[in-house]
């Protein structure tokens, strides 16, 4: 299920670049979701949100997406199978992989989220700032 945050007016309030980038958000928590891609439109960016990591794979080849933020702790398949499949469609290179997590907070987890595909590894909560940069990464 896509989920939807409300536009700013403009839809761009906060951009600097002039190329906007396609982010995709994936977390079984709406309001995690809509969090996100409020971030993500207020830095301009096109963002479409998914509840569930199933739905968020059947979009990706459509969307074909720049970003992925993804938290690992959901219903099958979780978020380390998500990177997986992400990285077989895709490959190593793009799309930027960003995990994000509540649960899975200890080193091994950190290598985990690498060998899974995930290009960065965030704990919650997170600095909004910190994430905005390494999403800015994918330019």
């Amino acid at each position: 299920m896509a989920l939807q945050a409300q536009n700013s007016e403009n839809g761009s309030r906060g951009a600097t670049q002039t190329r906007h980038l396609c982010v995709v958000v994936v977390d079984d928590e709406p309001d995690a979701v809509l969090t996100l891609l409020t971030l993500m439109r207020d830095q301009g960016h096109r963002a479409e949100g998914f509840s569930s990591g199933a739905a968020a794979l059947e979009a990706i080849g459509r969307l074909d997406p720049d970003v992925i933020i993804s938290d690992i702790a959901m219903p099958p398949p979780n978020g380390w199978d998500v990177a997986k499949k992400v990285r077989a469609m895709n490959g190593p290179r793009r799309p930027l992989m960003i995990a994000v997590t509540g649960r899975y907070t200890k080193g091994a987890d950190r290598i985990l989220a690498q060998i899974s595909g995930f290009d960065y590894f965030l704990t919650k909560p997170y600095d909004p700032q910190v994430l905005i940069a390494l999403v800015e990464k994918a330019r």
